[in-house]
């Protein structure tokens, strides 16, 4: 990394530090898949954290959650359209489906019942019921996007109850080992920090508690470090077949409610927070607990992730600055795009499918990409385009934009040649308006003509 990219990045951390009067801050980023920077500030001179110390990452653990709820739906375990009550006994919340859950949009309160969780012991909620309010519901389910903790709660318990042993042993054994993250714990191991709150009009600050959350730990337990969410980070961008394929956390990108209007800043996906930044969109998840402030970011156009962890229970934007570390490194160095290389092999009759075909009067192009994918998008202006994986019947399936999830198949002729394309019964001819088309894409029988 260059030295000026350093200094940048350097100083943002310590601006962020000293503006949000914080004990500590740290940032790294990661780039290409590997970390390639770490910085701190303390407010000791000398006794800045390294990339090995341990900060409480709050509502980052939702991410961790996430990762086995999906692992679970492909494996065959669970569908996301499924009930909880299908997989849990629990007379509350049964008929939320898993997938609000993972996107809060269950419609549960944002808090348990009884004191504040994250400030409490977690014997103080001894059953899955005790965390949920009296009234849990506070929004029609799958209408609007409500922030639940506990519904995480929930989500923790369906991974224990599935699996047959405690959602973090799962997580170590399917997701930590295999990414190398031996620093993500459950509960503190040395070297970490301490969390204090610090007084809001005076320089003097106080320990805040560290209580073991019990149910709730799903929702923002876990322990981790600069170097470990670096992995992490690494894995959110490609994927790892050992953990979860790339397109299922492309999946879980995918903003499962309204953003709002076209000015919206941020979302949610499943289990993944939506950041919008100079009309980059970034992904990953921030988190708070009592003494602790965190944010991991992943700018996929620049293959960059961002970390910022602090142990202050308020005061640095901790989210705006993981974001400007990534935004940083993308202005000073920004991504070389990748190597142009010919296809190893070239199937001919899909090598015959591209070029111009028309929907009704406006030409499209398809191109032929590896793995036997293609891309169909206008050949100007704006409009439905996207990229379809290839399937082994012979079909593609849509990976974005209007067009996700939806079948794209090549319909031969009475000669066996392919007459047109049907992409969810949007018929692509080679000429405008084919006289020889299905009726949703002839002709007016006069044809063209001047009026």
């Amino acid at each position: 990394m260059l030295p000026e990219t350093r200094r940048a990045l350097t100083r943002r951390v310590a601006v962020g530090q000293a503006q949000g009067r914080t004990p500590s801050l740290v940032g790294a980023v990661m780039r290409d898949g590997r970390q390639v920077w770490c910085g701190a500030r303390s407010m000791l001179e000398g006794h800045e954290p390294g990339d090995d110390t341990q900060y409480r990452i709050g509502s980052l653990t939702k991410t961790f959650v996430a990762v086995l709820v999906m692992r679970l739906r492909d494996e065959g375990r669970l569908d996301l359209a499924d009930p909880l009550g299908k997989h849990l006994r629990l007379s509350q919340a049964e008929n939320a489906t898993i997938a609000q859950l993972l996107s809060h949009t269950a419609g549960l309160a944002s808090e348990t019942a009884g004191p504040w969780w994250e400030r409490t012991p977690g014997e103080l909620r001894p059953e899955l019921a005790s965390i949920l309010a009296d009234e849990p519901a506070r929004h029609p389910a799958g209408r609007v996007f409500h922030y639940s903790n506990p519904g995480f709660a929930l989500l923790g318990a369906l991974v224990s109850e599935l699996r047959g042993q405690p959602w973090h042993e799962v997580l170590g054994q399917e997701v930590l080992a295999p990414l190398g993250m031996v620093r993500t714990t459950l509960a503190p191991q040395p070297p970490y920090a301490r969390g204090f709150a610090v007084h809001p009009w005076a320089d003097v600050m106080q320990l805040e508690p560290a209580e073991a959350t019990g149910l709730m730990a799903p929702a923002g337990e876990l322990w981790s470090t600069p170097a470990d969410l670096c992995r992490f980070a690494a894995f959110l961008l490609d994927g790892d077949e050992r953990v979860l394929a790339g397109q299922t956390l492309a999946e879980m990108r995918v903003p499962a409610s309204p953003p709002g209007d076209d000015a919206w800043a941020g979302g949610y996906g499943l289990g993944l927070q939506l950041f919008r930044r100079d009309g980059r969109v970034l992904f990953g998840h921030g988190g708070s607990m009592p003494g602790f402030l965190a944010t991991l970011c992943v700018s996929p156009d620049d293959g960059v992730g961002a970390i910022a962890l602090a142990n202050a229970t308020s005061g640095p934007d901790i989210g705006a600055i993981a974001i400007d570390l990534a935004m940083i490194v993308a202005a000073h160095e920004p991504r070389l795009p990748a190597r142009w290389k010919p296809l190893p092999e070239a199937d001919q009759a899909l090598l015959a499918l591209t070029g111009l075909w028309y929907w009704g009067p406006r030409p499209y192009v398809l191109r032929l990409l590896a793995d036997r994918a293609v891309e169909l998008a206008p050949v100007s202006g704006h409009g439905r385009s996207s990229v379809f994986r290839a399937e082994p019947d012979g079909t593609w399936t849509g990976l974005g934009g209007y067009y996700l999830g939806e079948k794209l198949r090549a319909v031969p002729g009475a000669d066996g040649t392919v007459d047109h394309l049907d992409l969810g019964s949007f018929v692509f001819t080679r000429e405008p308006y084919d006289a020889g088309a299905p009726l949703a894409a002839r002709p007016d029988p006069d044809g063209w003509r001047g009026f």
